[in-house]
């Protein structure tokens, strides 16, 4: 519930500050009558967001137990292949976020009402998009009826406080170091996602190896005790991972941290400019 209850939590503080940033900005410039459509952009994204959510459970349904596994495998690796992207663009973006928008926006008021509502559409349509997908993958892995889809909508409504309050003044943090710190628990989580999703695909016949399994501790760490529930809500953990998992998450997870949070080279000092002696005549 945890793991689910941070994709909601970070993802949707990404989508609120965005929209925080564009009403601040079309109110603080006088320009409150432009405020329609841009509400119109992100009710029609988070609409088209949640449609894609539904498309996705109810849709699968439908399929075979392969044809399941297998739209959940390549779905979940996608999922992950979506957030390490989302997060090292994030880590890179965040303090120059506000002022990328509000030239966004600017362009947009000059073209026109329907530039506005695309705009915002498209501003908080991609941060919905990857919301639905990440938690549908999420809650697939950890297969625990409605409290990973519970602790993603505790996130997302904890996300629209903490946007309502940072458009009011009232809380002000570090959005470089919460994303940076937010960002290395969900490559963590999404090392797990990869690797049930490695799984799926073991299952549904696309890649070999299902019978080989890494370890088996599930009798040390049951599923079903307090703490292997834990273990599997916040890492995915699974007790008899195949050898393939395993090699697929220490493949992705030990690389991604260590660039994540690798400190960016400082410049050098500048080189001398060469001096050429003229030759007297």
């Amino acid at each position: 519930m945890f793991a689910n209850y941070l994709i909601g939590l970070r993802e949707g503080l990404e989508a609120s500050l965005v929209v925080c940033i564009l009403i601040a900005y079309l109110v603080k410039t006088g320009r409150k009558d432009r405020l329609g459509p841009v509400w119109i952009g992100v009710g029609s994204a988070v609409a088209l967001s949640m449609a894609f959510g539904a498309v996705l459970q109810f849709g699968s349904n439908q399929l075979s137990f392969k044809a399941q596994e297998a739209l959940g495998g390549t779905l979940s690796i996608v999922a992950v292949g979506l957030v390490t992207w989302m997060v090292f663009w994030m880590r890179r973006t965040a303090r120059h976020l506000k002022s990328e928008l509000q030239g966004r926006l600017d362009a947009a008021l000059a073209m026109g009402t329907v530039a506005l509502v695309v705009t915002s559409f498209l501003a908080v349509g991609r941060e919905g998009l990857e919301t639905a997908l990440f938690i549908w993958t999420a809650v697939q892995s950890t297969g625990d009826g409605w409290n990973p889809l519970a602790g993603a909508i505790l996130g997302l409504l904890t996300s629209a406080v903490l946007g309502w309050l940072f458009y009011r003044g009232a809380l002000k943090i570090n959005l470089a170091k919460f994303f940076t710190w937010t960002g290395g628990m969900l490559v963590v989580v999404a090392a797990g996602v990869l690797a049930y999703g490695v799984h799926d695909l073991q299952e549904a016949g696309w890649i070999p190896g299902l019978n080989e399994l890494a370890f088996n501790i599930s009798s040390t760490i049951p599923v079903d005790s307090w703490y292997g529930t834990l273990l599997k809500g916040v890492f995915n953990f699974q007790p008899d991972p195949t050898v393939v998992q395993i090699v697929v998450w220490l493949l992705y997870l030990v690389p991604t941290l260590y660039f994540f949070f690798r400190k960016p080279k400082a410049a050098g000092p500048a080189p001398k400019p060469a001096v050429t002696e003229a030759k007297a005549a």
